[in-house]
């Protein structure tokens, strides 16, 4: 499945904070992407490529969702999840209505 990036807008429209708010949290995260080769992430790399808590992600972890699978006594999520869970929630959103 190919990945279209979402501009800055759309994305701080999705998470509900400001559009300055998200690119001050870019700019303060500095150029270390991280391993793009990874395919299972920590909840902490999720929830930090989506720019929100480490709870808050749990908790679409163990709602379901954001699937998840356990390796040994590790949680990972599949890197592909993040990019599903924000398509579906960005195709689930009605930018008219108010928030």
């Amino acid at each position: 499945m190919p990945e279209f990036p979402l501009p800055v807008t759309q994305i701080a429209q999705l998470l509900g904070i400001p559009e300055e708010a998200l690119r001050a949290m870019m700019a303060e995260r500095g150029d270390e992407p991280g391993d793009p080769t990874l395919v299972g992430l920590t909840v902490e790399q999720a929830a930090r490529r989506l720019g929100i808590g480490r709870t808050k992600m749990y908790e679409y972890v163990s709602s379901g969702e954001i699937p998840s699978v356990k390796i040994g006594n590790l949680r990972r999520i599949p890197a592909e999840a993040v990019g599903e869970f924000l398509a579906r929630r960005y195709r689930a959103t009605d930018f008219d209505a108010a928030a």
